[in-house]
């Protein structure tokens, strides 16, 4: 008999995942404030209508996948539509990168996003970070612009 490991479940935010969710915000932006990751996990639950997270759970080691979306309204760089669901953050812990999970929470994120009358999911990463570049085009993204901002101090 194969021993096999239970699947990773992927299961919507909720307030009773509030502490989970944090962790792995924590992990995908390590330079950002606590206090300010929680602000914005409360803003996002509550707006559920605009926003939504999704948490990859692994049985034996617990929360192990984020991914945040959100609907924009503006202009998206690269996109035909709008609204349009944009990935505002996607992360998977390094001991699960290459299983799948972040496709699972893709998944989840493009049910969501045509639930909320989308036809377009929009991401974007650095120029420099060829690994989230490339994790999107396995994820079934198409580049369809590369940007550099500038700004000037008044």
């Amino acid at each position: 008999m194969e021993n096999r490991s239970p699947p990773v479940l992927i299961v919507p935010s909720s307030p009773s995942r509030a502490a989970d969710w944090l962790r792995l915000r924590a992990a995908l932006w390590p330079h950002c404030p606590m206090d300010r990751h929680q602000r914005e996990i409360a803003e996002q639950l509550g707006q559920p209508d605009r926003c939504a997270a999704f948490l990859a759970i692994d049985a034996p080691s617990g929360p192990c996948g984020l991914i945040e979306i959100a609907l924009r309204n503006d202009y998206v760089n690269g996109t035909e539509s709008s609204p349009v669901a944009f990935v505002e953050g996607l992360y998977v812990a390094p001991e699960h990168r290459r299983g799948g999970v972040a496709a699972r929470l893709m998944h989840a994120a493009r049910e969501w996003a045509r639930q909320h009358g989308c036809v377009e999911l929009a991401s974007d990463t650095a120029l420099d970070n060829a690994a989230a570049q490339a994790a999107h085009l396995a994820l079934g993204f198409e580049e369809t612009e590369r940007v550099v901002f500038y700004r000037m101090a008044l």
